[in-house]
């Protein structure tokens, strides 16, 4: 019956407001270019960064933070941490703003992965890849994250380069064998965009020569459906915002019914198809800018299309050498072009990054069981069956007034979970789409998104974000050059420091202190605040008790909790164990004890009112309630807010 009234509280909540996802009008989606979630984000307070308390640990007792280094990369130690890419200070505060990472192929990501202990980066990809930012390096997207919802489990599509992630992107599908795609093209491993088959090769980084090569692959031009043919066909509006400088980074052009020539035209008309995807703006500021020009006039204008892609210029993409700089003043126009849009309210705008572009992430990818149809592909580097994807994290954030507050989303997703949204969101609406080219394993695990945003309240003030760097941009003919300029005054302190021998553990690792509220399923990967009714759940000397709540949640260690799931294969999971920080677990009956007696609890996330979770304690169905004296179990459930610390 409280589970009933808990959930007509909520609908009544979001009817009062008149705001529920089918009230939204325009979604749009952004990508930007090879970026690792540790890379930007291993320090930021509240996420799954470089405080994590599942991260995993290797046979050879240390996790995989601690990456392997052998006499070929140094004699000084046989360990590289993750390393502050501006330790030397100086110039290189801004040179290191270009310098460039690793591989981002599939062999060497495959390798650096190695058979799952994911401690070969420095080896088989580059030291390099091990450098990460601070927020004083990248203050813009640092400031995105605290004004809105950051994702903190959301990985690259494909452990591969570009083209493979953005053909994902806007398909669904890289057409690896067994999945729901009938064709002979592909599978799309590469960035291949000659007519016909290619050939893949790894890099040998210790030898610099490539070792092995793969024929067959990424067989251009594609040719199954991709997510703005069923658009077209349900006559929903759509477009991709693009200016002539685009880095090739739309993945529609890799498609046979984009090509604009004379078998794409009808009675001299050039394919609608063609039009509303290839088209490249140009305006007088020069041909980067156009089609962040018109996406900015119809957002001013209130008529943007229901559904839209932004494909930014190469200069302003955050693809090394192009500046993380450079382009967070892209992520910044394109989020006030948004925020002071007249239908701001309506508009959802998803911001990610197709894949990591050689930058390293501690966490192991969530990927399908061996053998899953369509996901699952001979590695002909190591000659082994392994995953397609999805790959390692990536940065991810939505933007929109039912996404503020500095959140953090923990489901898996990747790049399929933006179409998963684009169905739901016009399901909403009463629109019947469906991606049948999306692998049945993808469709139920990965994240359909919709659990980042809480209709039940909204914040359509105006966020305003740092100042940024502008573009460099010649007054003649209108081209960037940021990345140009950084390499040209800059030279001699791009390329920081490899600090072999040199690191401290708790330097290295330490985090920003802080806390986020959760959104959607819980995951590992984060100590935990758990608040309900106004208590909070607390270890006292050995003892579970109660407390009260504290207004800065990452300054009580007797409050923090740990949570290890029961089966790690399924995305959706909600049985884990609960543990302190330091290791006692919850009992059945409400004691701590060693993990052999440890207690099961289901940590539900309850859709209607997002953000809110119910514990039961697995053997009895009792549900977990905070009272004043101390923590009991009950018949109905209590409802709970989850919040992510670090300190």
């Amino acid at each position: 019956m409280l589970a009933a009234v808990i959930y007509s509280v909520a609908l009544f909540s979001a009817a009062a407001l008149g705001a529920s996802l089918a009230d939204i009008d325009h979604v749009v989606l952004f990508m930007q270019e090879n970026r690792a979630f540790d890379h930007y984000f291993g320090k930021l307070y509240g996420v799954r960064g470089f405080a994590d308390p599942n991260v995993q640990v290797n046979a050879d007792g240390r996790s995989s933070f601690y990456q392997q280094v052998n006499a070929s990369l140094s004699n000084d130690t046989d360990i590289l941490l993750p390393w502050y890419i501006n330790a030397q200070g100086g110039e290189y505060v801004n040179g290191t703003q270009c310098m460039d990472a690793g591989s981002n192929g599939f062999g060497s990501n495959h390798a650096a992965l190695g058979n799952g202990s994911n401690d070969l980066w420095a080896l088989l990809n580059t030291p390099q890849s091990l450098a990460y930012f601070r927020r004083e390096d990248i203050p813009i997207q640092y400031a995105i994250t605290d004004g809105w919802t950051v994702a903190d489990m959301y990985q690259q599509g494909v452990v591969a380069s570009t083209n493979p992630n953005r053909v994902l992107w806007q398909s669904g599908s890289i057409n690896i064998p067994g999945g729901n795609v009938n064709s002979t093209q592909g599978p799309v491993l590469d960035n291949n965009g000659t007519p016909g088959c290619d050939t893949l090769s790894l890099e040998n980084y210790l030898t610099g020569k490539n070792v092995q090569t793969y024929q067959n692959v990424s067989c251009y031009p594609y040719d199954w459906k991709t997510v703005p043919e069923y658009l077209q066909e349900l006559n929903v509006t759509w477009w991709v915002y693009q200016a002539y400088d685009n880095f090739g980074d739309n993945g529609l052009t890799s498609f046979d019914r984009y090509i604009w020539d004379s078998s794409n035209t009808v009675n001299d008309t050039v394919n609608d198809l063609v039009v509303r995807g290839m088209t490249m703006d140009w305006t007088g500021a020069g041909a980067w800018s156009g089609g962040l020009d018109h996406f900015k006039a119809d957002a001013a204008a209130g008529t943007l299309p229901a559904v839209s892609w932004i494909i930014g210029p190469a200069e302003l993409s955050e693809h090394p050498p192009y500046t993380p700089r450079q382009g967070a003043w892209l992520q910044k126009e394109v989020i006030n072009a948004v925020q002071r849009s007249p239908k701001y309210n309506k508009t959802i705008l998803l911001v990610s990054f197709d894949e990591t572009g050689g930058w390293a992430d501690h966490v192991i990818p969530f990927h399908s069981p061996e053998g899953t149809p369509g996901e699952w592909i001979n590695n002909p580097f190591t000659n082994t069956s392994t995953f397609a994807g999805p790959g390692f994290r990536v940065p991810f954030y939505a933007i929109s007034p039912y996404s503020r507050g500095g959140n953090v989303f923990t489901e898996p997703a990747d790049h399929t979970s933006q179409i998963l949204f684009v169905e739901k969101f016009l399901a909403a609406k009463g629109i019947n789409f469906k991606s049948a080219e999306i692998n049945t394993w993808r469709r139920e695990h990965m994240s359909d998104l919709t659990a980042m945003f809480d209709f039940s309240t909204a914040d359509s003030s105006f966020y305003t974000l740092p100042e940024g760097e502008a573009p460099y941009q010649d007054a003649l003919t209108g081209l960037l050059y940021g990345a140009e300029f950084c390499e040209s005054k800059y030279e001699g302190f791009i390329n920081a420091e490899v600090p072999y021998g040199k690191q401290n553990a708790t330097a290295e690792l330490s985090v920003e202190a802080g806390f986020r509220p959760v959104r959607g399923s819980i995951t590992e990967g984060r100590y935990l605040v758990l608040e309900s009714a106004s208590l909070a759940l607390m270890d006292s000397n050995g003892a579970l008790a109660v407390s009260s709540p504290r207004t800065q949640k990452e300054t009580d260690p007797t409050q923090r909790w740990v949570v290890h799931a029961i089966d790690s294969t399924v995305a959706s999971a909600t049985v884990f164990k609960l543990a302190t920080s330091a290791g006692q677990y919850i009992t059945s009956d409400l004691g701590l004890t060693s993990v052999s007696s440890a207690a099961t609890w289901n940590i539900t996330h309850i859709a209607a009112t997002v953000g809110t979770y119910w514990v039961q304690e697995t053997s009895s169905s009792l549900y977990l309630t905070l009272t004043a004296g101390k923590p009991v179990l009950g018949n109905n459930p209590a409802p709970f807010k989850i919040y992510s610390v670090t300190f």
